[in-house]
């Protein structure tokens, strides 16, 4: 596994300086947002000139864009804001291939109008998974035609709140185009800690074989998968890195949810816990 990072945590006045940023500290992985670029996440149109100008900036500093980030409110209680969202979905998975990448990272969303990553009594309503249900087939349909693979990242906070959701959604569909991103900081809500290990384990136990892109980031003091940097020792890092390495995941290790000011520190520490699973267990097995 190779460390990686949001490009967005770097906040830069040009594309090229974010991507500086990035370089600085020897990663060469990101999970990309094209407010790097400066345009919207979801924008109604990409200009070949700027893929051309993105591909041109990332290859120069040899980084690779794992992923990019499509995220709207796929349940949003509006029906013309997911619709929306859904149309520049489609101008965003078009444009993938010509940036480097064939994922596209979602959020499920919630029936909170404000914040797509908040909570909300209705998101376990039947109606709420209804409208997940339809917008995943609409975005499932953009990515036969264009060839990118949709990942979704089971969140407490969200419609698809746990693994055994997730495990729903990908039976239903059955399809290689639809993934998982996984981040174990977003499996249990606060105050959950110390059922840490047996979430997570029953999380990869049912997910593991969709894996297709690992997320770092941190709890804070009360539980919660807030702003914090790897290195508080609050999410059992070890136990996390080895159900990756069980699972023979090869794919980066994406840092996000920390203020620049924590990078190089969440760097260090997880380059440390990577060294030490790979000297405690030898290769991942093949």
């Amino acid at each position: 596994m190779k460390l990686g990072i949001f490009a967005k945590t770097f906040k830069r006045p040009t594309l090229e300086e974010t991507l500086d940023a990035v370089a600085a500290h020897d990663l060469h992985y990101v999970q990309f947002n094209l407010v790097c670029a400066g345009v919207p996440t979801l924008p109604d149109r990409v200009e070949p000139a700027l893929c051309a100008r993105i591909r041109s900036a990332v290859r120069s500093r040899d980084l690779n864009i794992v992923a990019i980030s499509g995220t709207f409110n796929m349940i949003h209680p509006d029906l013309d804001q997911r619709r929306v969202g859904l149309e520049r979905l489609r101008v965003l998975a078009q444009a993938a291939p010509e940036l480097g990448t064939d994922v596209i990272t979602l959020c499920t969303g919630t029936r909170d109008p404000e914040d797509m990553w908040a909570a909300h009594p209705e998101n376990n309503t039947d109606g709420a998974w209804n409208d997940l249900l339809h917008s995943i087939e609409r975005a499932l349909g953009i990515a036969d035609k264009t060839r990118v693979t949709m990942a979704v990242e089971p969140e407490v906070a969200n419609v698809m709140s746990s693994a055994e959701k997730a495990r729903e959604l990908l039976d239903h569909f059955n399809s290689p185009r639809l993934k998982i991103v996984m981040d174990p900081t977003n499996l249990f809500p606060a105050g959950q800690r110390p059922a840490m290990r047996r979430v997570v384990a029953e999380a990869f136990q049912s997910l593991g074989n969709d894996i297709v892109l690992a997320h770092a980031k941190e709890l804070n003091a009360a539980g919660d998968a807030r702003q914090e940097a790897g290195g508080t020792d609050l999410l059992d890092y070890d136990f996390y890195l080895g159900q990756l390495r069980r699972i023979d995941y090869d794919g980066p290790l994406i840092m996000h949810g920390l203020a620049e000011n924590q990078v190089e520190h969440c760097v260090q520490f997880l380059r440390t816990k990577l060294s030490n699973a790979c000297a405690a267990t030898g290769p991942a097995p093949h």
